[in-house]
């Protein structure tokens, strides 16, 4: 089809060129090849017979007005914007060169303007449909959804069978945050055009908009196929393969589009989170970096700058990022949402008012919106001392986003009672030694808010340790591994079957993803993803000689803290008191099994508060456990300069401090859901 067209192309351009060639002094055919060589994408060819026409008959009002249309297909357009008006110049009532100014003044964030060219081309030509929806488009992009979607009806009115406006209102329905409603618009777009890639990306976003990131996938692959070339399915396909976690594809996709469009901000500040989630800061920095200075006002890379900052522990600089970030959007719940993580609260806050302004009608904000509204104010109440206040907002925004997700309960449980079933001390005996012998790792497990941050940040500190993070490589390949005729593997049953290749291929592949992270030169590399508190058993067996970290802090404070926290990731649990501290229960209940069955000094355990009591003590137990000789830096950890990326990403900046112990006390009247279910086995000291 592709080619077919070509071919259709570059014969009418060699017939016009043989055209123009018997009369070159022919204005008319230099402009008649201009629009052929530009149906063909061929814009800057296009360029030079249009200023060639314009030579010979500078009065030639068409001629103008698609040597616009040209500079514009190229991003040039302050150039189209004289041109166009030029061309209105000549001919005042050229109700398309007005409609085309109007989009060179949008692309060029001039909306106002745009406007009035849109209400000239309208008054000279009513049922002009593209003007109707191209006005939609400026509006839309000054947030007035309203006046937007009437301006796609009225081109729908006058164009029934218009697809663009029914795209473009599926687009509004995505800004008032209706992502239902988008889909069936776009829908009803894509059996107008089915193989438009615009509609079929949008459709997927509104997919992704729910949630449903693999079919949005589909449809984006679908969509690169059909246009290869087209620069925003590549980017689309980035951000989905970003949101499931697929950091390589991801970077491949981006720098397909930052390869067809090197200058595009948005591409920029995409791949700058694809680095940030690499771990890679000072490269994700540049990016922003880049994005800002291509598009200034783009607060998300000035938010997105000032959280990479803020987690390399350079908080002045990070306050000023969220500073910009506020001056472009001062009611930016994103932004305001970050910086109450950074900053302690003041009663005279102005940042403080902002969001008590904002929650004075949290109905008219987009549910995303509201939840981050109600944890920055239960943060900032809870700075305040104000605990009823702060501990109000922080069950409102738990009890929306607990809405919003699709938390399993029963199978949580039955995973924990699994686990426990299948690893026996019997278990143990039989599959002993089996593993791959490296001494690379030290895993630090335990619950998230526990102190894990900490005892990593310890451990980093001292020059024979990388500290990787919370890196998700053991899980992959726990869920990769097949059984020796190939076929899948559930965990944790396969492990009872499973040989020792199978348990020497399971570490050597870890081994092998986390040196991917770390200096060559590294001794230990740690890994504090808390979640592998559920494969200690396997990790036990796969490497025999990895560090084994337990950190246990007094069980109300560590479900408090993840109560008070909106985790980027995962912890689903942790938005309803009964369903954490049910949760909390059975992890106790499994790390009480693996304590049992576990070789004695295979594991390290450490209680939060002891470590912040007698510090110097505790640390040097923990470099001793990793085989290390000591090293001061590890006091003087909140020095150390790395990327910490969890929720304890500013604390860990500060000397050791106590004031995080016990912190219960203060929010005990409002607990009673959260200690019935930890029961009194759990201490509330």
């Amino acid at each position: 089809m592709v080619q077919a067209q070509k071919g259709r192309f570059d014969d009418a351009i060699r017939l016009i060129r043989r055209a123009v060639q018997k009369n070159p002094r022919s204005a008319e055919g230099h402009n008649d090849l201009g629009v052929a060589l530009e149906a063909a994408k061929r814009h800057a060819d296009a360029i030079a017979h249009y200023e060639q026409a314009l030579m010979l008959r500078p009065d030639y009002a068409e001629a103008y007005f698609n040597l616009g249309n040209a500079l514009q297909a190229l991003g040039r357009h302050e150039e189209a914007v004289v041109r166009f008006e030029r061309a209105i110049e000549l001919k005042p009532g050229h109700a398309e060169a007005h409609n085309n100014l109007g989009i060179a003044l949008h692309n060029l964030d001039r909306y106002p303007e745009a406007l009035a060219q849109y209400e000239k081309a309208l008054a000279l030509n009513p049922r002009y449909a593209e003007a109707h929806n191209n006005r939609g488009n400026t509006l839309r992009a000054q947030k007035d959804y309203d006046g937007a979607i009437a301006a796609y009806q009225r081109a729908l009115q006058v164009k029934p069978a218009y697809a663009d406006a029914y795209n473009n209102l599926g687009t509004a329905a995505r800004g008032q945050k209706k992502p239902k409603d988008a889909e069936e618009l776009y829908r009803k777009a894509l059996t107008l055009k089915p193989r438009d890639p615009s509609i079929l990306n949008n459709l997927a976003l509104s997919l992704m908009d729910q949630k449903r990131v693999d079919e949005a996938l589909v449809l984006f692959r679908q969509s690169s196929e059909i246009d290869s070339h087209n620069h925003s399915t590549h980017l689309c396909l980035a951000r989905a393969y970003l949101d499931k976690g697929m950091l390589d594809a991801a970077k491949a996709a981006c720098e397909c589009a930052t390869q067809l469009k090197p200058d595009d901000p948005d591409g920029l500040n995409t791949m700058g989170r694809i680095l940030s989630e690499q771990n890679r800061s000072e490269a994700a920095l540049s990016s922003f970096q880049k994005a800002i200075a291509l598009k200034p006002h783009l607060i998300d890379s000035h938010n997105n700058m000032a959280h990479i900052l803020q987690n390399l522990g350079r908080f002045d600089e990070a306050q000023d990022a969220y500073a910009r970030a506020l001056e472009i959007d001062p009611k930016s719940i994103a932004v305001l949402f970050n910086l109450a993580d950074l900053k302690n609260f003041a009663p005279d806050d102005p940042h403080l008012r902002t969001m008590e302004e904002l929650a004075t009608d949290t109905d008219a904000l987009p549910e995303e919106d509201q939840i981050r509204l109600h944890f920055a104010l239960g943060k900032a109440y809870g700075d305040l001392k104000l605990h009823e206040k702060s501990f109000d907002h922080l069950l409102r925004g738990n009890a929306l986003k607990r809405r919003t997700l699709d938390y399993d309960e029963i199978m949580t449980a039955e995973y924990f009672d699994r686990t426990r079933r299948v690893f026996t001390a019997e278990l143990f005996r039989d599959k002993q030694g089996l593993g791959d012998p490296s001494r690379l790792p030290v895993f630090i497990v335990g619950m998230p808010r526990s102190g894990t941050t900490l005892v990593e940040q310890i451990l980093a500190s001292h020059p024979a340790v990388f500290g990787a993070g919370e890196v998700k490589h053991l899980g992959a390949v726990v869920h990769s591994a097949r059984m020796d005729d190939g076929s899948e593997a559930a965990y944790p049953e396969y492990v009872a079957a499973a040989g020792g290749q199978q348990m020497q291929q399971i570490g050597a592949q870890y081994i092998a993803r986390l040196r991917a992270h770390a200096t060559a030169d590294a001794e230990r590399i740690t890994d504090k993803l808390p979640f592998n508190f559920f494969y200690v058993g396997l990790i036990h067996l796969a490497l025999p000689n990895a560090g084994i970290i337990h950190v246990r802090r007094n069980a109300i404070d560590t479900c408090l803290s993840c109560f008070s926290k909106l985790f980027t990731h995962s912890h689903d649990y942790s938005y309803d008191l009964g369903e954490l501290g049910r949760y909390y229960a059975r992890y106790d209940e499994l790390m009480s099994h693996w304590r049992k069955i576990l070789p004695e000094g295979a594991m390290l355990e450490i209680q939060y508060e002891d470590l912040v009591e007698d510090f110097e003590v505790w640390a040097r137990r923990i470099i001793a456990y990793c085989g290390l000789e000591w090293n001061d830096a590890c006091l003087a950890f909140h020095r150390t300069e790395r990327s910490v990326r969890t929720a304890s990403a500013s604390q860990v900046r500060r000397p050791i401090f106590k004031t995080s112990v016990g912190r219960w006390h203060a929010y005990k009247d409002f607990l009673q859901p959260l200690i019935n279910e930890l029961g009194g086995r759990f201490s509330s000291s």
